[in-house]
């Protein structure tokens, strides 16, 4: 079991690698979306907390 989980983390690796190496601006964009996803998510559980105090 953990040599699959080595297998496959190496394979997101390479794929993450070679996303980025051919294609830069499509790599930033979807880290840009990756970002603005998880900050969306923090301000939408920040809202709901103040919300729940009051």
């Amino acid at each position: 079991m953990v040599q699959t989980k080595k297998i496959a983390l190496y394979v997101v690796v390479v794929f993450v690698l070679y996303t980025i190496i051919t294609s830069p601006a499509k790599a930033a964009d979807l880290v840009q979306i990756g970002f603005e996803g998880i900050s969306s998510a923090a301000q939408s559980v920040g809202e709901f907390m103040t919300e729940v105090v009051n």
